[in-house]
């Protein structure tokens, strides 16, 4: 085994552990170089680049059933406002990516924290942001595919490097699935287990 794979092995398998998808992006932005982008190509945008953009935009509404019910099973606490504000600031800054890919907007390298909902919101104000945000990424998906820019336009993500359309899309997916799943109920469980426990019986 050479040393460029030996160091891919730990990779391979914390994505194997968390969930393919949605542990990539995880490791992709706390590594660089090959690994970095082995991550990226093979876990984002391989798999989304078989995918059409119908195909995507209707995972992204299956997923945001999963994440509207994760949100309203989590308890009313600091840190799950704070994990709510999170995905939906992410999926917003998102958002203006795909518009630059959609040719709406130029691209700007800002940050995602200004796309957080204000603070203070409440638990029921960051539910209903939550659907409205997914709502709108999901239009633009059936944007992208009604006018899809070349398939080697890319967009660049602020730790991924160069994302397609389809790779953003995929990612927008993959990141809010990984960071709900910290959701916790007011038992103190994640409130995904739930779904398995569900889909077990």
């Amino acid at each position: 085994m050479t040393q460029k794979n030996k160091s891919l092995v730990p990779v391979l398998v914390t994505v194997a552990t968390v969930g393919a998808a949605a542990g990539a992006a995880l490791l992709a932005r706390k590594r660089k170089g090959d690994i970095k982008e082995f991550v990226v190509a093979n876990v984002l945008e391989k798999p989304a680049g078989r995918s059409s953009f119908t195909d995507l935009s209707q995972g992204l509404e299956r997923s945001g059933n999963f994440l509207a019910q994760r949100a309203e099973r989590a308890a009313d606490t600091p840190e799950n406002r704070d994990l709510l504000a999170h995905i939906i600031g992410i999926e917003r800054w998102g958002q203006n990516r795909l518009q630059v890919a959609l040719g709406q907007r130029e691209f700007v390298r800002d940050e995602y924290h200004p796309y957080r909902p204000p603070e203070g919101s409440t638990l029921a104000q960051l539910q209903v942001a939550l659907s409205q945000t997914r709502s709108r990424t999901v239009d633009l998906a059936r944007q992208l595919h009604a006018r899809p820019p070349h398939d080697d336009f890319v967009v660049e993500h602020n730790g991924l490097g160069p994302l397609t359309a389809k790779g953003w899309l995929r990612y927008l997916t993959q990141h809010a699935d990984l960071e709900s799943r910290k959701l916790k109920s007011a038992k103190g469980a994640p409130v995904h287990e739930e779904e398995m426990q569900t889909a077990g019986q």
